[in-house]
């Protein structure tokens, strides 16, 4: 997905690592700041939950969307790494070195702010739960909230739909003829992902990761000739994000609400970083929102990368859920307020110093943050159905 040049290296790799010396101390598979949005590299160095099993590698370190991809137009900003709190670094795993100005978000314990146990989400309204066939391969759900919203709601118009029921598209050719008016495949083979521009061998490879099966976006995440390949594709919704100096994008919003339905194998080494990326390429300065964010094996969290020269200033709102089952995860972006949701229950709310300026979206997936898969790793990530509003 490449997007116009966000200076997304410059943001993650540089201000999250901050220091050359402390990128030097990073191992190839361990800090990763690419080109793509790094949002997830910005996360604070929690302990891992009990339910979620310790790393024995150092604890992983927040990344920002690479610049390299993020200067292309359509590239995707990189997600945040989640270190391992309960495990100590050990001297081969990289350190998550101190976040510069540039670098993304990793904060420093307790510089994120985690929310306690979801709490209830207002009620939907019908329109966001029409009646309909479930998806072909996959389980039948009897819970409303699993259902493509469709329609507006109170506050906010939907300009964006997608349920990947036009037909499959194999491995190779998407979006193809089917879904290249609403789908770019983005950042081209060959580029680097956030831990690829760190050194790491991964990058983004939609040719060999992307297809359409049964009704679902699939993501064939594996690791071929030493590479490890993830994909961040984005939806074309209509430009909503309109400010002077900045180029229209297909995938750009001024506040939003995103929903996506979604399961992934567990795959160690593997990351999701689904996140909003400033328009001006600007990091930490303009801010970053993640949502799901994680490695593949463990829980994920949503994230707010705050506005300002702190590169360790998130709050992280952790789901205590996997990726191995189906999820419906919302970010609701709003002034001076973002929210997130998961299966129609409030994780919490970050509301200071939220991002005020454009932001486009897309749907990071890659690898080695802070540690590769392993060359037998590979399982598939599924996106169900995505719906995106605008503020009405």
């Amino acid at each position: 997905m490449a997007s116009p040049a966000r200076s997304h290296r410059q943001k993650h790799p540089i201000r999250r690592f901050g220091v050359l010396a402390a990128a030097a101390t990073l191992t190839a598979c361990g800090v990763m700041a690419g080109p793509v949005a790094m949002e997830a590299h910005r996360l604070p160095s929690d302990p891992v939950p009990a339910a979620e099993p310790s790393e024995s590698s150092a604890a992983l370190q927040s990344v920002t969307p690479s610049r390299a991809a993020a200067s292309a137009p359509g590239s995707v900003p990189k997600q945040s790494v989640e270190t391992p709190r309960a495990a100590a670094p050990s001297a081969a795993a990289p350190r998550a070195a101190a976040p510069s100005a540039a670098a993304p978000r990793a904060a420093a314990p307790g510089a994120a702010a985690e929310s306690a146990a979801p709490r209830p989400a207002p009620e939907l309204r019908a329109a966001e739960q029409p009646a309909g066939e479930p998806l072909a391969g996959q389980p039948t759900s009897t819970d409303p909230l699993h259902k493509m919203p469709r329609g507006d709601l109170p506050g906010w118009k939907q300009v964006f739909r997608e349920e990947f029921n036009k037909g499959d598209v194999p491995i190779g050719a998407f979006p193809g003829p089917l879904y290249s008016a609403k789908w770019s495949a983005g950042y081209k083979d060959g580029t680097p992902d956030t831990a690829g521009q760190m050194g790491a061998k991964s990058g983004y490879y939609p040719s060999k990761v992307l297809s359409v099966k049964n009704g679902m976006l699939d993501w064939y995440l594996h690791t071929k000739n030493g590479i490890s390949m993830g994909a961040a594709p984005s939806p074309k919704i209509p430009n909503n994000s309109a400010q002077k100096g900045l180029l229209p994008r297909h995938n750009s919003l001024m506040y939003g609400r995103i929903s996506v339905r979604f399961k992934a194998d567990s795959l160690r080494g593997f990351k999701a970083a689904w996140l909003l990326w400033p328009d001006s390429g600007v990091w930490p300065r303009d801010g970053e929102i993640d949502f799901p964010e994680g490695d593949l094996s463990k829980s994920f969290y949503g994230a707010v990368h705050k506005r300002g020269n702190d590169p360790k200033a998130t709050d992280v709102f952790r789901s205590h859920a996997f990726y191995v089952d189906w999820h419906v995860a919302t970010m609701e972006w709003s002034p001076g307020k973002v929210e997130f949701f998961l299966d129609g229950r409030s994780l919490g709310a970050g509301t200071t110093a939220t991002p005020t300026t454009p932001m486009h979206y897309i749907l990071q997936t890659e690898s080695c943050l802070p540690i590769c898969p392993s060359p037998q790793t590979a399982g598939h990530v599924y996106l169900d159905w995505i719906a995106i509003w605008k503020r009405a």
